[in-house]
């Protein structure tokens, strides 16, 4: 067989790929940005694009538009993704450009999910920005604001894509029931307007929800099938039904880590870590979390468990991936091996609930505060006592409402640090001034 023919055990590409569109005019949607007169869309027909960000939800076309850009222009397209390589691959990107434009060729360097850059990583675009070197084209879900450093959100324009209206969806799927080069046409499959109507209603602004969804359903029809209205929405559900276990999974990882951690295994820990990087997780969730955990389930039975914990955020943040995932590990096996105690996490939710419970309650006088002779004459702050001014450090009075007299939120644990808590505690109670 020659290497030219195409592989009988080749798999096809998705619907949603085949109809990914080539021009501007094949483009569905984001009018807003793309018709005669709006500064985008006049920009990409003169082939003069400069470094842009594009900001917006899951399937409303921000590689379809990054790729419809390079097609309007001589420029080299090279896609790079911010989940699975890093700032090398940049690098080298980027020494392939000054090649091409030796030879006279621009660069198009789409970044797909760029905040998963942090943004020291961001920086290694800066300067090929700056010079002319690359076109970057961002793509990102989240709020560029938050996400991406300032210095590159000087250098590139922002435009904000909105989810695909049910009109548009529906002219989508039109369209892939009719060619029969890159659709579905070669099926002669019929679809009834209320399952169209329904499709495009149920599939939250999302193409290529819509077209995986009617992919399955003319597979399960078979050609010459009728897609009906009962049929596409079971699909979708279906197909929702399967995103909504892959988030299960998601959390079920989490959960697992959590509790490996709790259960002080640095083994479990360890393994169920690399499951959820190896996943594509966000490490930068995954520290966020390691921070609750300090707190949550260490404490105070070692202060210093929140502290690693920080610093490993702060060192991912700053190194980015796969380097600053080595901080997160090694702040999950110094977590799983530290003496456990939820005692400041029982205590803050009984005083919460406390808190709750007496809004109104009212703070003791010689404890209020008492700027202005009248507040003195008032009472406030008569009969307060400072704790320095006692040999033993500690004074006895009321720190409470009247209404929560006596009530005890924090009671230390018996392991690590929170020993030496109670003993200081109970070495107030006997020797402090009454």
């Amino acid at each position: 067989m020659s290497s030219s023919e195409p592989s009988l055990f080749a798999l096809p590409e998705p619907l949603a790929a085949r109809l990914r569109p080539r021009t501007l005019d094949e483009v569905v949607g984001q009018a807003h940005l793309l018709v005669q007169g709006k500064p985008l869309g006049d920009a990409i027909r003169r082939g003069d694009v400069g470094s842009i960000i594009l900001w917006g939800p899951p399937g409303t076309g921000k590689t379809t538009l990054a790729r419809v850009v390079a097609a309007h222009t001589a420029r080299a397209f090279v896609p790079f993704s911010a989940v699975s390589e890093g700032v090398p691959r940049v690098r080298e990107i980027l020494r392939e450009a000054e090649d091409r434009q030796r030879l006279g060729r621009g660069t198009i360097l789409f970044c797909d999910e760029i905040h998963r850059f942090n943004r020291a990583q961001q920086d290694a675009f800066l300067p090929a920005v700056e010079q002319g070197l690359v076109t970057l084209i961002g793509a990102t879900t989240e709020n560029p604001s938050f996400e991406l450093n300032s210095a590159l959100l000087s250098r590139a324009r922002v435009w904000v894509l909105q989810p695909l209206a049910p009109g548009d969806l529906r002219r989508l799927i039109d369209r892939a029931l009719a060619d029969a080069d890159r659709g579905l046409g070669t099926m002669h499959l019929a679809m009834a307007d209320d399952a169209r109507d329904a499709l495009a209603a149920s599939s939250d602004g999302d193409a290529r929800r819509a077209l995986s969804v009617l992919e399955a359903a003319a597979q399960h029809v078979g050609p010459g099938g009728i897609v009906t209205r009962e049929l596409a929405l079971e699909t979708l559900a279906q197909r929702l039904a399967v995103f909504d276990k892959n988030r299960e999974a998601h959390y079920d990882l989490i959960s697992a880590l959590h509790k490996a951690v709790r259960g002080s295994d640095p083994h479990g820990s360890l393994y169920w870590l690399a499951r959820i990087l190896q996943g594509g997780e966000d490490p930068m969730f995954v520290a966020r979390r390691v921070v609750r955990m300090a707190s949550e389930d260490i404490g105070l039975a070692d202060p210093e468990a929140l502290r690693v914990a920080i610093a490993a955020r702060d060192a991912f943040h700053f190194l980015g991936s796969p380097e600053g995932e080595l901080a997160i590990a090694e702040a999950v096996v110094y977590l799983a091996t530290a003496p456990k105690s939820n005692r400041v996490y029982l205590a803050w939710k009984a005083a919460s609930a406390a808190a709750a419970e007496t809004p109104a309650a009212a703070v003791p006088l010689p404890i209020r505060n008492a700027p202005t002779a009248l507040m003195k004459d008032l009472g406030y702050g008569a009969g307060y006592r400072n704790a320095h001014d006692e040999a033993s450090g500690y004074v006895a009075q009321q720190y409470l409402p009247d209404e929560l007299q006596g009530a005890v939120f924090y009671e230390p644990g018996v392991f690590g640090h929170e020993r030496r808590i109670a003993e200081r505690l109970g070495w107030w109670a006997e020797h402090g001034t009454p």
